[in-house]
């Protein structure tokens, strides 16, 4: 982690040193008393930290404030839920990019299920994506919602953004091809399996186009990120 990432309330009390971030901070890091390293608040300023003493159980430390990170792009994803093992690439590393939300929704192909794995129903999303945050140096932390279908999360979305999906088997063009028209972008991403006719005739409804990224087929991690910096390299964020 290039930044370590702490809530408001644990700035104040000592860091237990079983927490991962003591561990960092001792095996990986090597700091000793009296040495400093970056850290944050989540959705808050970025910190210089200092460790001030060590005992058996915790780590003594001690803050500066720094200057804020730059907000998050004017960019959200919609994904269909995929697997929980892609799901959390996708949190990672959209957060990473610096996406300013992260929506998924379920669909007609789409595995049920999926929306009732332990990553939604613990909290455990939230781990991904400071780690996200962490690795990009910086404390922002996407918005992520989930959605009953396709169309409660495009009459949230939609307005007021330019969007795009991405299509396999009926785009119309390549996205590298678009320029968004609106400062503010949505990507729509199906399933694994794909989009149904009656979902791709809704995103039609919706003028929104049918793009592709190539006529290679790519995971949805890997799409979700191409989309994702090529919309960023449009908008000339990257």
């Amino acid at each position: 982690m290039n930044l370590i990432l702490f809530r408001e309330e644990e700035i104040l009390a000592p860091l237990p040193t079983h927490d991962p971030r003591a561990q960092h901070l001792l095996l990986t890091l090597r700091r000793h008393p009296g040495e400093t390293f970056d850290a944050g608040i989540i959705n808050g300023p970025r910190l210089q930290g200092t460790i001030q003493a060590t005992t058996a159980d915790s780590l003594h430390l001690a803050f500066q404030t720094r200057e804020p990170p730059p907000p998050l792009h004017p960019v959200a994803l919609l994904v269909g839920v995929p697997r929980p093992q892609t799901a959390r690439k996708i949190l990672q590393e959209a957060t990473s990019l610096g996406a300013e939300e992260i929506h998924f929704t379920r669909t007609e192909k789409g595995e049920p299920s999926y929306a009732d794995s332990k990553l939604w129903t613990t909290g455990e999303y939230q781990r991904h994506l400071i780690a996200g945050a962490e690795q990009a140096f910086t404390t922002r932390i996407p918005k992520v919602k989930h959605h009953l279908h396709l169309t409660a999360a495009l009459d949230e979305l939609h307005p007021g953004r330019d969007a795009v999906a991405l299509d396999n088997y009926e785009a119309t063009a390549r996205l590298s091809q678009h320029r968004p028209t609106l400062p503010r972008c949505l990507v729509v991403i199906g399933s694994e399996r794909g989009w149904s006719s009656a979902e791709r005739n809704l995103l039609r409804s919706r003028h929104i186009p049918l793009l592709s990224l190539g006529s290679n087929v790519l995971r949805t991690e890997t799409a979700c990120l191409c989309a994702l910096a090529l919309i960023l390299a449009q908008q000339g964020r990257i």
